[in-house]
């Protein structure tokens, strides 16, 4: 199957140690959430190696942000599909996930056994007030690229309001943009000049489609016949559905999850989750990888540390294995799907509304983050995020705009901002007292 995959590349395969070698470096080095790691895989993949044209980056690049999932490991999958086909993209999706998964547990495994202990409470209040201002810059970059046209500030402007105030659920949100951008857009007349047919057969595709849906789902329904904890069981059908359904990157992920996770399973309170974003932007590898610390977390309070390590297993699993299979069965007709002016429309569309989502996650971590109350009024349809005014903490306005300083005017990098926060809250907890 792969040599079908390798003749699409149009050049000598690459050594798989070779390959082995560019992606782990690649996978070592991805810190900084998926801005960064783009623009790492694109200087190394493009500029100096020339693995991949600029096109074909650029035409890839879209095509990951219109899947559900994390769209700089599915990008480093495809370059890897493109070298060796999929025996290449295999070794390059799972080095650009591995070596961050393992310092994730590690993490995790620390943060639940010290998480008691107040100097590791003040820290973490450093970090939180760094991710706010993450997500924050985050927002700008991204709205700098996608709301080009009054339309785009529309859309995101509605899925701000739909999500927030309405609650709408976030695939609704997203098919809805995409739809409009679809049916809206008006198609040119073909250029007869541009003919790119895919070499690949339906056949083929469909092959790869069932084989890789066959692999996801199999373990998982083993596993629930050996163990008989219900907890697997939610965590796998939570985040096997947060894998098919959260389109736009990264952050649109964090808003599907994070919201479902402390207010409807009650798996980890806001705090946590927003310490488990501060541990992902800290390890290389996707910025996605947070799913791994609330599914252990999740099962670690529910059964102990075994427990917690066979849940960030299965969340692993059902969260990355669904990477593969869009690459697999979709790099054939990238080049094909680029050409298509609806479709195209419909990316622009989904890329718009993933901006009014960031925007929902920035205003609710802002109000956890900053006051220790927060209620959720219901006006009817419209709910309300009421925060107590008196439970606002200094310290994290005082952090909050430390790490703005540090990260949008001096620019430094993320790890940096991190350790300079959790020293500042550290300093700080000595001066209040």
């Amino acid at each position: 199957m792969d040599d079908q995959y390798i003749s699409q590349a149009d050049e000598k395969p690459m050594p798989l140690k070779s390959l082995f070698t560019l992606f782990l470096k690649i996978g070592l080095l991805s810190f900084g959430g998926p801005a960064a790691q783009i623009s790492l895989m694109h200087r190394l993949l493009v500029q100096e190696k020339k693995h991949l044209n600029e096109q074909q980056f650029l035409n890839a690049l879209g095509f990951c942000m219109l899947l559900p999932g994390p769209e700089a490991m599915q990008l480093a999958t495809y370059a890897g599909w493109k070298m060796r086909g999929i025996t290449g993209g295999l070794i390059a999706g799972l080095l650009f996930v591995i070596p961050g998964a393992i310092v994730m547990l590690a993490l995790a495994i620390l943060y639940m056994s010290y998480n008691d202990l107040a100097i590791v409470d003040t820290l973490f209040l450093g970090i939180q007030a760094a991710v706010l201002i993450i997500v924050f810059e985050a927002l700008h970059k991204v709205s700098k690229r996608a709301l080009i046209t009054a339309n785009h500030w529309m859309i995101a402007c509605f899925a701000f309001i739909a999500i927030f105030f309405f609650s709408l659920p976030f695939p609704l949100v997203i098919i809805s943009a995409a739809l409009y951008g679809f049916y809206t857009s008006s198609n040119p007349a073909k250029n007869p000049k541009i003919q790119i047919i895919s070499k690949t057969s339906w056949l083929r595709t469909l092959t790869v489609l069932l084989t890789g849906l066959l692999l996801w789902c199999a373990p998982i329904v083993l596993l629930d016949q050996l163990l008989d904890t219900p907890i697997i069981s939610s965590i796998a059908l939570f985040f096997a559905k947060l894998a098919v359904v959260t389109f736009g990157g990264a952050y649109a992920v964090l808003v599907y999850m994070a919201q479902d996770v402390v207010s409807q399973y009650h798996w980890l309170s806001a705090t946590q989750m927003i310490d488990g974003l501060g541990l992902a932007e800290t390890t290389p590898g996707p910025l996605i990888l947070v799913t791994e610390f609330v599914g252990f977390i999740a099962g670690f309070r529910e059964g102990g540390l075994w427990l917690g390590i066979i849940a960030a297993g299965v969340t692993l699993w059902v969260t990355f294995v669904p990477c593969f299979i869009w690459i697999f069965v979709g790099a054939p007709y990238i080049e094909w799907i680029h050409t298509q002016h609806r479709l195209s429309n419909a990316l622009a569309n989904i890329t718009a509304a993933v901006v009014g989502v960031i925007l929902n996650l920035a205003v609710w971590f802002s109000l956890h983050v900053f006051f220790l109350s927060v209620e959720a009024v219901q006006y009817g349809p419209i709910t309300l995020h009421q925060p107590q005014m008196q439970s606002l903490n200094w310290h994290i306005v005082v952090l909050s705009l430390l790490c703005a300083f540090l990260l949008l005017r001096l620019q430094l990098n993320i790890v940096k901002v991190l350790c300079i926060a959790a020293a500042t809250a550290w300093l700080l907890s000595h001066v209040s007292t």
